[in-house]
């Protein structure tokens, strides 16, 4: 006959995976949280999955529950961890329901209280049994949860760009990308008219999957080693590779940093055009000293002028030790 220790091992267990199959986060189906749910279910070492109710439970009640059934004594300073990072999540999710009995309760009322969502119990009285699959496909038919509404969240906090062939890749907020996407979006159509992006720094994982085999399409290969630059942008027609920074919390290109993109990029050294980009001028002019010779800064703010920095040509790759005919 299995121990009681065991048994409740056991039902943590299942609880975790049914926590995952509701759709919560990792941190959301750890063993506080499996805790907490069987504490909102009931169940105790003592009792089985058919055994589980909804009825109402204050914060303290829940916590004695976990203290005096499940084993596990929390310190008093934890009910706000499980209150802020369990049971609003659960609530997110329709996993709980707060305030059945009096939803107007004031926040600070000490009968404030958790129950599961009525639609939940068929689904943990099936649990282990041949109808678990079915409740839970029936149960999640109807809600939103919370791993999908964190995801919504992601997304909205995402930076969309177009590229210049229509087509659309997302970067994370923050950062460099605002100015990343003025890059492909205005430097791009005015200076490398027809280019093709083929690596974007911190971009989706849909086209980072897509970087590598662009690269090699035009006979590039990603460096193994070294930075790469913020944007890098074929230009099929003048065989001009630009590579170009997003200097918003960063240096731009100086002597240095030049020298190195022209190791990086060595098969295409006779072809490279350098661009600092800047978001306005005002962040440009703390780093006009530090600009390379030979090398073109831009200002987003100011996104149909270019600032060429001497050289025998206006705007275009020098040969770097190539000698090339003269186009």
């Amino acid at each position: 006959m299995q121990d009681a220790g065991s048994k409740l091992e056991k039902f943590l267990v299942q609880a975790q995976e049914v926590l995952m199959d509701l759709g919560m986060d990792k941190e959301r189906f750890n063993e506080r949280s499996a805790r907490t749910l069987l504490s909102l279910a009931h169940m105790d070492a003592e009792s089985s999955w058919a055994d589980a109710t909804n009825d109402m439970y204050t914060m303290r009640r829940l916590m004695d529950w976990m203290r005096d059934r499940l084993g596990q004594d929390y310190a008093p300073n934890t009910r706000e961890t499980i209150r802020r990072f369990t049971l609003h999540q659960f609530c997110v999710g329709a996993i709980v329901e707060q305030n059945a009995d009096r939803p107007d309760r004031p926040i600070n009322s000490p009968k404030w209280n958790y129950r599961l969502n009525p639609n939940l119990i068929p689904v943990l009285h099936a649990v282990g049994t041949d109808d678990y699959e079915l409740r839970i496909a029936e149960f999640l038919g109807g809600v939103e949860t919370w791993r999908q509404q964190q995801a919504e969240i992601r997304m909205m906090n995402k930076v969309p760009v177009e590229l210049p062939d229509g087509t659309g890749v997302m970067l994370s907020a923050g950062g460099q990308n605002v100015l990343i996407k003025d890059m492909v979006e205005e430097f791009c159509p005015r200076y490398a008219p027809g280019g093709q992006v083929l690596y974007i720094d911190d971009a989706d994982h849909s086209f980072r999957t897509q970087q590598e085999a662009l690269m090699a399409s035009v006979g590039i290969e990603l460096p193994e080693h070294g930075k790469v630059p913020d944007l890098i942008v074929w230009m099929a027609d003048k065989e001009w590779l630009f590579l170009m920074e997003a200097c918003s919390t960063h240096g731009p290109i100086d002597v240095m940093r030049k020298c190195e993109l022209v190791d990086l990029f060595a098969s295409r050294k006779s072809r490279l055009v350098f661009v600092s980009c800047f978001p306005d001028r005002m962040v440009m002019r703390q780093y006009l000293a530090d600009l390379a010779w030979e090398t073109e800064a831009w200002c987003a703010s100011d996104p149909d002028h270019i600032i060429h920095l001497d050289g025998e040509r206006f705007m275009g790759p020098y040969s770097y030790g190539v000698v090339e005919p003269d186009e």
